[in-house]
């Protein structure tokens, strides 16, 4: 797998001047939590399940997860786990194509056993479970089952804790969930590849929810959630565990509406990429805003409903060129010691000791998502992605 994979290689030269790595379900945790990117949910009960996995990797999605919980209805929850078993079995016969990273979003920690059991050698496909509505309380079941599940069976298996529940939510109770989160996180770091933050759950405990010009930041009850969740569990300090970005609920807005006019060539003149980005923006502003607020409040990926966001998600990863600039200057051994320096680019203060962090993560995401070429921006790398679709 790599990010912009399904990008022919001629045009990933054009847009990278450092192209994103590849790696494997068996790579290491810490690039594994970095390249989750957009992880793309789908029902279990899909019938076509197995064939729409392989699609959706050919457009570029690089994890997804595979939901018994609440995208299905209750009384659906047996049908959907005979069709993901069957489904599953049906990939892993095909041995010669490329996979995404998956996920089983279960319900109890009982389904992880029974759903292991029930796959048998087709749990090599799998990279873990997403465990819902998480608190150490109700987690620790789910995360022992996972470790007993990973032991019986020899398949390296991780768990993403989904942080949805209302004593998260709720002020008075909110710091003594978060430190019991951690408790229970903590004793199983090594089988933690993510959080992922259930923003929709935090929203209906209160009758809300934000519309498609309003980002969670501007849902000030769930900012704060995002903010101490941030705080407590996503240091830089050794402590911390990545945190992904909330869902981001509409789809009105489709690829096709703007394709016609980015198919013509990824790099035209100023005229027509300047439309592009006019389109771009009326199209997906309210997604593009909500990205770049996840990264700047210290979250990394985003989980996603529809596919039209996997591209945005993934464009808006890369590394720009004068990030990696400034990032690799930070870190240049002679600087070890400190001190403040001017950027390559002549317009800010880099000072080594208290960017370190930032660049070492800057560093870690270039690896995943390729640095972009001095000359290439958002827009050039979603058109390109689209073009190629």
């Amino acid at each position: 797998m790599r990010h912009f994979g399904q990008i022919a290689p001629e045009v990933r030269k054009r847009l990278f001047c450092q192209e994103p790595c590849t790696f494997t379900a068996d790579s290491p945790a810490r690039l594994l939590s970095t390249a989750l990117g957009a992880t793309l949910y789908s029902p279990a009960t899909r019938p076509r399940l197995a064939d729409d996995i392989l699609k959706q990797a050919a457009r570029g999605v690089v994890s997804m997860v595979l939901c018994l919980e609440d995208s299905i209805d209750d009384a659906d929850v047996p049908v959907g786990e005979e069709n993901l078993v069957r489904q599953l079995n049906d990939l892993a016969k095909r041995s010669d194509t490329d996979v995404p990273l998956l996920f089983v979003r279960v319900r109890t920690p009982e389904q992880i056993p029974d759903l292991v059991r029930r796959l048998g050698p087709a749990v090599r496909m799998l990279s873990g479970f997403v465990l819902p509505k998480f608190t150490e309380t109700r987690g620790m079941p789910f995360l022992e089952a996972l470790s007993a599940a990973e032991s019986a069976t020899g398949q390296r298996l991780f768990a993403m804790p989904v942080l949805e529940s209302p004593d998260l939510l709720y002020r008075e109770s909110r710091v003594q969930t978060l430190e019991g989160i951690f408790r229970a996180v903590d004793k199983y770091r090594d089988r933690v590849l993510a959080l992922r933050l259930g923003v929709t759950d935090f929203c209906s405990s209160y009758g809300l929810r934000r519309g498609p010009d309003m980002t969670a930041y501007d849902v000030q009850i769930v900012a704060s959630v995002i903010a101490d969740v941030v705080n407590m569990l996503a240091r830089a300090d050794g402590t911390g565990f990545t945190v992904t970005g909330p869902v981001w609920e509409y789809f009105r807005v489709q690829e096709r509406m703007f394709k016609p006019q980015l198919r013509q060539s990824p790099f035209l003149e100023v005229e027509a990429v300047e439309l592009r980005s006019k389109l771009i923006e009326h199209a997906m502003d309210g997604l593009l805003r909500e990205i770049s607020l996840d990264r700047a409040n210290g979250l990394l990926g985003k989980t996603c409903i529809h596919p039209s966001h996997v591209l945005p998600v993934h464009a808006l990863s890369v590394v720009s060129h004068e990030e990696f600039t400034d990032a690799q200057d930070i870190l240049r051994p002679e600087r070890g010691g400190g001190g403040v320096l001017r950027s390559a680019y002549t317009n800010k203060m880099n000072e080594v000791k208290p960017h370190r962090a930032w660049a070492e993560r800057t560093l870690l995401r270039a690896e995943v998502f390729g640095v972009a070429n001095e000359d290439i921006g958002f827009v050039e790398l979603l058109a390109a992605g689209l073009s190629d679709d």
